[in-house]
């Protein structure tokens, strides 16, 4: 569920007609277009709002703009806030970070940040972003965000900052770059001829040349301060006495003005101005719900006060969305909250029924953020309980759980334990936070509850003196919502067994009728038990899950269950079952959207699998286009993985390392089983590029006990473990390492053939087989090799064996040679890429040896050849009748005549000078 947005906020102000011109601010605005930021920082009422307006009616280019309020000290909200302003600019943009916005939990919002400024760095022309009333933001990871923000902005984009005080930003070294235009009080201060043209000409004073520099000096330009004044000088007589009188701070000036102006207005309008001031912005019925007075209309009175300019600013085009000048609702409010009467001595009502009674509007309007903020205002506790528990399926699934435990925190500890939902939902939104020894006690607050009164779902005990619920539906929910609760904090913390045992009892507490609360329990139930390795329960638990969610009409959620099926057939090793579940989701006849995007992702990882990298990249591409709308947790770090998978069969190292970083700063943890650690993949794309330091730090860094017991989540990295003592066994030839490597995969076969993990059975007996191919024991590498080919070939992989490089391309003609499947080993030799690019053309030599300082002999061309065929040291030595020694020193000295390393590169280079024909 998307974020609700106050589109008014993203209104740009419209000029007012009869506006001071301010030709040299604009100048000075268009001269700082060039550099990152432009600051306008002056206090309340020097005109920043209406300046910006001015400025950019005339604008060319593309503008976005958010008018900033308290709420935007959340994170979240404020980057909501951010994108969507973006968009009224460029449509296109952010819809990713919107996307992912919606995952709980999200990723980090410099993650976030990050996409969003590669998205505006592809802008093809600079756009113009202003963010007003910076003052309101006061948490410091907002600041931080501004900050990261301003640092890394990209020339596409111009930041404007209208604020009444300087944001904590690293303004002096702006300023040292020439990045910063800055506009201050001193520049925003009413010139003494723009003084007089706003007196004389937009006011209609006709003031002396001596009023107008006495007035104009003793607000030093204030344009509020002018303003007022002028308003109250409307009715007055004796204009110079008003001049000389006018004096004192702003603090004083406010006071003066506002008993000459406000005072000054008819009861009717006072009433309205005063009762109103709680509202942040006013619209006509939102005025007539707070009032209650059918003699002042909310429209009439709205069009009054901006025809009288009385401070009332215009939100939208249509004149719907209004708000008071800031400065003139703070002095109202001040008054309304001393409980000052209208000059007849008329009360202005009791604030609380005035909180009340917007509280009520703002709830009927379904906007809940605003309906609790007025019933916390009016300290109506029951209300704000009442709302909170009413809202939080709705908040929650909109990811806003962070926002309604702050309004929660606010109530007394004994309205909220005296409702076992409302303590349900506190626990979740805890946990939600992290907090799960204060999830655990609110779980136990409504356990006590239910225990205390025998309540049961059909009639819940609802006196006031005693348990209180709202939504009974939810209380009906509760036997199963508590251990489902549990079951997630288990898991959090590790405790699969927990976890599993909390979701059998949340599954058999769950009514029938609950089909989506049942589903969540199976989903929780299948992820669990597919974290613990037993698969084939995890299996059943997600198709159990997709056919209630079937059943139910909700294809969405079958498509997610969806997901789980796929990816633990592939782990099973039968691929061609995963590839049926995913074309059973495509028959459910929903369209691409979120879901897919996430299905595309394990259906690309099965195509590269299978050997179709073009089809892998065109899902993942696929996946990309929907997945920016995805609010499902982790697709990003997932779609970067899957990315990074496909650059590293590609041999595109350096690409794939970067994806992996990528992949790193997207990482949410969430209960899905992460069965292939980025870390440890991160190794292994570091041990195939040749930087074996790279992965032996790794190794280092886990501190990897091959004694512990070989759990189901950590086989990767332990198989990666092998993996490096197999290659340290290569370059050094360090026959321990061989040793423990041989020892380590044959307890993960082990494990492996237990958990029924055909996937991993296969690539556990490929590494054996190099493991003693290593060593040239060819007769006793086809063993494993064997059965790993016969499991595999039945299945189509493709790719697994692919992947392990020049020593399986050594390898695979053996078993050809032996007879070992022989159509699926010509199938995946046919896979490998060239070990070498050749050069464009063969060198035109009458004499193949012609370029070699050291001809080869007879004898070391017919080894050549062999190896060219792929076969073995062992093998040759047998077909020449040779010592597998002799062979060896044979294929030295052939290395060193033509000047390379290895069999691949000798070969290649004997094609090149003709020493071979060109396969």
């Amino acid at each position: 569920m998307l974020t609700p947005v106050l589109t008014t906020k993203l209104f740009i102000p419209p000029p007012r007609p009869n506006a001071v011109p301010r030709a040299r601010l604009i100048a000075r605005l268009n001269e700082g277009l060039y550099r990152k930021l432009t600051l306008l920082s002056a206090p309340a009422g020097f005109g920043k709002t209406m300046l910006l307006s001015q400025w950019l009616a005339d604008c060319a280019r593309p503008v976005a703009w958010l008018t900033l309020d308290s709420a935007d000290n959340d994170p979240t909200l404020f980057l909501t806030y951010l994108v969507a302003a973006l968009q009224t600019a460029v449509p296109t943009i952010g819809v990713e970070v919107l996307g992912a916005l919606q995952a709980r939990p999200h990723p980090p919002i410099e993650t976030l940040l990050f996409t969003l400024l590669n998205e505006i760095a592809t802008l093809p022309q600079q756009a113009i972003l202003v963010l007003d009333d910076h003052h309101v933001l006061d948490a410091s990871a907002i600041h931080k965000t501004v900050a990261f923000l301003v640092e890394h902005l990209p020339p596409q984009l111009h930041l404007v900052i209208a604020t009444r005080e300087d944001p904590p930003l690293p303004l002096a070294r702006l300023r040292a770059r020439d990045q910063l235009s800055e506009l201050r009080v001193a520049d925003m201060r009413f010139t003494p001829s723009e003084a007089a043209t706003f007196l004389n000409q937009i006011m209609h004073l006709s003031l002396a040349a001596e009023d107008l520099s006495a007035l104009e000096r003793r607000t030093e330009g204030w344009i509020a301060g002018l303003q007022l004044a002028a308003l109250s000088m409307r009715e007055r007589e004796d204009i110079p006495g008003f001049v000389r009188a006018f004096a004192g701070d702003n603090r004083y000036v406010v006071e003066y003005l506002t008993e000459e102006v406000v005072q000054r207005l008819p009861e009717h309008i006072q009433r309205f101005l005063l009762q109103t001031a709680i509202l942040e912005r006013l619209c006509a019925p939102l005025c007539d719900a707070v009032l209650h007075d059918p003699d002042l209309p909310g429209q009439a009175t709205l069009e009054y006060l901006e025809h009288a300019n009385l401070f009332l600013v215009p939100l939208d085009s249509e004149r719907h969305w209004y708000r008071y000048h800031q400065l003139f609702a703070d002095v109202l409010r001040q008054q309304l909250y001393q409980g000052h009467a209208t000059r007849s001595g008329e009360a202005v009502g009791d604030v609380a029924e005035l909180h009340i009674r917007a509280s009520v509007w703002y709830e009927q309007q379904g906007l809940e953020r605003e309906a609790f903020q007025h019933a916390a205002a009016a300290n109506d506790s029951a209300r704000v309980a009442r709302l909170a528990e009413q809202s939080w399926q709705g908040m929650d699934r909109s990811f806003q759980s962070a926002m309604w435990l702050a309004w929660v925190r606010q109530l007394p500890d004994a309205v909220i334990r005296a409702r076992p939902v409302l303590s349900t939902q506190y626990a979740w939104a805890l946990m939600d936070n992290g907090d799960l020894d204060g999830c655990e006690a609110r779980l136990r607050d409504s356990e006590r509850w239910l225990e205390k009164t025998g309540a049961t779902a059909a009639q819940p005990q609802t006196s006031s003196d005693e348990m209180v619920v709202v939504d009974r539906e939810q209380f009906q929910a509760l036997p199963a919502m508590i251990p489902f609760a549990r079951a997630y904090t288990a898991q959090t913390r590790g405790d699969l067994a927990a976890a599993a045992r909390y979701a059998a009892l949340a599954l058999n507490r769950t009514p029938e009728s609950h089909t989506i609360l049942r589903a969540q329990t199976s989903a929780l139930l299948g992820l669990i038990t597919w974290a613990s390795g037993d698969l084939e329960a995890a299996y059943r638990a997600f198709a159990d899950w997709v056919e209630q969610m079937r059943q139910a009409g909700n294809l969405e959620l079958a498509l997610v269950g969806i997901f789980g099926l796929i990816e633990i057939r592939v782990t099973q090793g039968r691929l061609r079952d995963a590839v049926r579940v995913y074309r059973q989701a495509q028959q459910l006849g929903l369209e691409q959207g979120p879901i897919t995007a996430y299905l595309d992702i394990s259906y690309a990882l099965l195509c590269l699998e299978l050997g179709d990298r073009e089809a892998a990249a065109h899902y993942l591409q696929q996946s990309r286009q929907l997945g920016a709308r995805t609010a499902l947790v982790d697709w990003a770090y997932r779609w970067y993985m899957a990315q990074a998978r496909l650059k590293e069969a590609a041999e595109e190292w350096d690409a794939a390392l970067d994806l992996l970083d990528e992949a790193r700063r997207r990482y949410v943890r969430n209960p899905v089983p992460d069965l292939r650690p980025l870390e440890a993949v991160t190794a292994r794309v570091y041990l195939r590029q040749g930087r074996l330091d790279h992965a032996l730090a790794w190794v280092r860094e886990r501190g990897l006990d091959e004694g512990e017991q070989l759990t189901f989540l950590r086989e990767y990295e332990y198989l990666m473990l092998a993996r490096v003592r197999i290659v340290v066994y290569r370059r050094d030839r360090d026959a321990r390492s061989l040793v423990d490597a041989l020892a380590l995969l044959a307890r993960l076969l082990q494990a492996a053939e237990a958990g029924a993990r055909t996937g991993s059975v296969i690539e556990i007996l490929v590494l054996q087989s190099l493991a003693h191919a290593a060593r040239d024991d060819f007769p006793q590498a086809l063993v494993p090799l064997k059965r790993a080919l016969t499991l595999a070939g039945s299945e189509g992989y493709v790719q697994l064996f692919v992947d392990e490089g020049p020593p399986m391309v050594r390898l695979l003609p053996e078993a050809l040679a032996n007879g070992l499947e022989p159509t699926y080993v010509r199938r995946l030799l046919a896979a490998f890429p060239p070990a070498e690019p050749e050069q464009p053309t063969a060198l035109p030599l009458s004499d193949p040896e012609a370029t070699l300082v050291d001809p080869l002999s007879e004898r070391e061309r017919e080894v050549l050849h062999l190896i060219a065929e792929g076969l073995s040291n062992q093998t040759i030595a047998a077909r020449l009748y040779l010592s597998v020694h002799t062979v060896k020193v044979h294929a030295r000295n052939i290395y060193a005549k033509l000047g390379v390393t290895n069999r691949t590169q000798a070969v290649a280079r004997g094609r090149v000078l003709g020493l071979l024909s060109r396969a």
